[in-house]
């Protein structure tokens, strides 16, 4: 199939179809290719825009460099989101591989944004990279005053399964001054936390 039938497929209502065509979009890539799935990151059509964020996470770390730069350029909210999504899925895709620190950099800075659907999204990008990006995560949620960012950081902790994440959980669930709704989260992502540890430590 052409570049072109590929990146149609990427609209294609069976799910099965667009995975393919981002595998095989990712095999054939050329110079034009990320550029073209990141001009599609503002898109009105979600499942196209979701299929062009997946694609990105599947090419991985040779598309880092791109969405940053866009993500500090663009000022469209939907855009930023789709960036952040893309940098979250290629954590997830290489889990293996230390993330690049340019790409982190972008996440924390994202983490300030003002709109929620811009920093939440890049709390859960950083939750998915995980152990390496602790300190980032807790010192952030010790110097917010922003209840949703420190719920976010609270639920990505809970799913890293750190014994510091634990420490800083179980003070925040104790700390009578903390916000009411931060402190009942903090306390129901312990019982969470705890079975990550569980099964990180048995697998």
């Amino acid at each position: 199939m052409t570049i072109d039938s590929l990146f149609e497929q990427l609209k294609h209502p069976n799910p099965n179809l667009r995975e393919r065509a981002m595998v095989e979009i990712a095999r054939q890539r050329d110079e034009n290719t990320i550029p073209r799935l990141m001009s599609n990151l503002g898109q009105e059509d979600v499942v196209y825009r979701r299929a062009c964020v997946k694609t990105l996470g599947v090419i991985g770390f040779d598309a880092i460099p791109f969405l940053v730069e866009a993500l500090n350029k663009n000022d469209n909210v939907t855009f930023k989101a789709s960036c952040v999504k893309a940098l979250a899925n290629v954590a997830v895709n290489y889990p293996d591989e230390p993330f690049p620190t340019e790409g982190i950099e972008g996440l924390k800075n994202a983490m300030n944004n003002s709109n929620p659907v811009v920093y939440i999204a890049a709390v859960m990008a950083l939750g998915a990279i995980g152990s390496p990006v602790l300190d980032i995560l807790i010192e952030n949620l010790k110097n917010t005053d922003n209840p949703a960012v420190a719920v976010a950081i609270i639920n990505a902790l809970s799913s890293i399964g750190d014994k510091q994440g634990e420490e800083i959980l179980k003070t925040i669930s104790q700390d009578e001054s903390a916000d009411e709704y931060v402190r009942e989260s903090a306390t129901s992502a312990l019982s969470r936390l705890e079975m990550v540890m569980k099964y990180n430590q048995s697998s």
